[in-house]
């Protein structure tokens, strides 16, 4: 199957999502100009966990809530979760399936509601027991995928998560049923941090997308980390949009940018640049919603206090992006508007009616602004293209292409990834393929001869971004300032932590 390079025409238009749905709480946010900010928070005693949402929902920000499993619930050892409960230790997230669903219930009750719709997420390769869960306890929104759940958490085979996450889908889809719109949101997006090329984290999260609407879901997002260079990082966003667009063009569905997932700047005023760039990011792109991060990641789990902290500041940054984008534009409009009476006043109306791009340039006030293109969306679209082609199936296709080295996570240990590809940092920052394995790139990356890299080489590539927003923060001239303010330090590194 061959990628259109024009978005289709749909056969019908989306159906309106139910008023409440995650789906339609984040669009209506979206039409209105703001920008949906979101926590990573999960806590085991459901007091600490009905405070947390509390002051997510009372953020000075258009926020929705987090409700983050354990990980003793994410592998399914639920007995370690009750003896844990039992003895009083407490866990790294909310043990969903351990808890009577009314317990979830009081929890939710009065705080969840259309104006604050809450999402569960997981981190689980076999999330069928959560998925139940989280449907008794009245919610209808969470995220992960076959691969995204699977090859970077564990050794659980490819082709049982994706059993498991047929099932899931299936059992979410069904829902509907009863007048609810579920959501689902990719995590292919965010594979492996930021040693994942750009274009592999869009195939990834448009190819688990389509196999949610395979399972019949109708709302869904589509994953996106924040990177190393804010500029590949946008070229990435317009390729995952025209892709979703082309393949996904009948669902509800939205970007999620993810606040970078590496090695975070260690002060606070480092952590705050980095959040803000990514706050910006989204607004740049187009993006619906963004999972923050706080100023306390480099050093332990955040209060419920920080978080909200994190959530009004990406609010912030994002406002005052939207008003110089809206500035801008109304800059361009007026200079249009010049030229014109100009042209007028010149006696050639019709010259300038026709002029080449016009309809554009009036388009283009409205729509997201263009980005360059270095192959991005061409990379993304081979790969997708690769792997439709073996089956319609995705449920058969994702496994038998990484079977065959179609789709290969550079640094993935899991046993069914093929670890044949590279990548590397170049000296502006940005992530590109060393080796391509057999992933079919032939002819569109312009592989770069760089030397093995050693572990203090990886070491130092890890620390990449830590060390350039730290360095912003500490000596704000020029040569340290974070690439969002249109300067580009020296640079070379990379990351390789994964979050949720």
């Amino acid at each position: 199957m061959t990628v259109p390079a024009r978005r289709p025409a749909p056969a019908a238009p989306p159906q309106p999502l139910p008023p409440g749905s995650f789906g339609a709480f984040v669009s209506a946010a979206r039409a209105a100009g703001r920008l949906v900010v979101q926590p990573r928070m999960g806590m085991s005693d459901p007091r600490a966990m009905r405070a947390g949402l509390a002051a997510t929902r009372a953020a000075d920000a258009t926020t929705v809530g987090t409700l983050t499993i354990d990980s003793y619930t994410r592998v399914g050892d639920q007995a370690a979760a009750r003896r844990a409960l039992a003895d009083g230790v407490p866990l790294n997230g909310y043990p969903l399936v351990t808890y009577d669903p009314a317990v979830t219930r009081s929890v939710l009750d009065g705080i969840q509601d259309h104006t604050f719709p809450v999402q569960v997420r997981h981190g689980s390769a076999a999330p069928q027991d959560i998925v139940a869960a989280l449907l008794l306890a009245g919610l209808d929104a969470t995220e992960g995928g076959p691969v995204s759940y699977c090859l970077p958490y564990g050794r659980t085979p490819l082709t049982a998560s994706v059993e498991n996450w047929v099932r899931s889908c299936e059992l979410l889809a069904r829902t509907r049923n009863h007048g609810v719109e579920p959501h689902l949101e990719t995590f292919g997006g965010c594979m492996m941090g930021q040693l994942c090329p750009p274009s592999l984290l869009v195939a990834l999260s448009v190819l688990e997308a389509l196999f949610f609407a395979q399972h019949g879901l109708r709302s869904v997002s589509l994953s996106y980390a924040q990177g190393t260079d804010p500029a590949q990082d946008e070229e990435a966003l317009h390729a995952l949009r025209r892709l979703a667009d082309v393949l996904l063009p009948d669902l509800d569905r939205h970007i999620v940018v993810y606040t970078y997932m590496g090695v975070y700047p260690r002060t606070p005023d480092g952590a705050r640049l980095l959040l803000e760039e990514s706050a910006r990011l989204a607004v740049r792109t187009g993006a619906a919603r963004l999972i923050v991060k706080t100023a306390a990641e480099a050093h332990r789990i955040p209060t419920v206090r920080e978080n909200a902290a994190a959530l009004e500041a990406a609010a912030r940054a994002a406002e005052a992006e939207t008003a110089q984008a809206a500035a801008a534009r109304a800059e361009t409009a007026r200079a249009e508007a010049t030229q014109a009476a100009a042209a007028r006043a010149a006696a050639a109306p019709a010259e300038a009616a026709s002029r080449p791009g016009a309809g554009e340039a009036a388009a283009s006030r409205l729509a997201v602004r263009p980005v360059p293109d270095t192959g991005i969306h061409a990379e993304a679209s081979a790969l997708v293209q690769a792997v439709l082609e073996i089956s319609p199936d995705l449920g058969r296709a994702l496994p038998l292409a990484f079977e065959r080295g179609y789709l290969d996570v550079p640094y993935c240990l899991h046993p069914d990834n093929a670890q044949r590809t590279r990548s590397y940092l170049d000296t502006d920052g940005r992530l590109r393929w060393s080796a391509i394995g057999s992933m079919p790139l032939g002819g569109i990356v312009e592989l770069a001869h760089e030397p093995r890299l050693t572990s203090g080489g990886l070491l130092s590539a890890l620390r990449h971004v830590e060390q350039r927003f730290d360095a912003a923060a500490l000596d704000p001239s020029p040569t340290h300032r974070p690439l969002g303010d249109g300067h580009r330090p020296p640079a070379r590194a990379a990351l390789l932590e994964e979050g949720r």
